[in-house]
C-alpha cells in the first residue's frame, strides 16, 4: 500500500469519527428537551439600555 492511500484512509477514519461524534453531541444536546429560556427577573436591572438602540448610536460610555 502506497503512502498516499494510506493518508486517505488515515483521513476518512478520521472524518468518519468526527461525525459520529458530532451525531451523538447533537442528539444528547436534543435529549435534554426543550430549551427554556431565562426569567426576566435573572437577568440584571438595566439591561435593556445595554442593548437598546440608541446606546449603539451614541454610546454613553465615553
Amino acid at each position: 500500500m502506497d503512502r498516499s492511500k494510506l493518508v486517505a484512509i488515515i483521513t476518512g477514519v478520521i472524518s468518519l469519527l468526527l461525525a459520529v461524534g458530532y451525531l451523538v453531541l447533537v442528539q444528547l444536546l436534543d435529549f435534554r428537551g426543550d430549551m427554556v429560556p431565562a426569567p426576566l427577573s435573572a437577568l440584571p436591572q438595566g439591561w435593556p439600555h445595554i442593548f437598546s438602540f440608541s446606546s449603539l448610536t451614541h454610546p454613553s460610555f465615553f
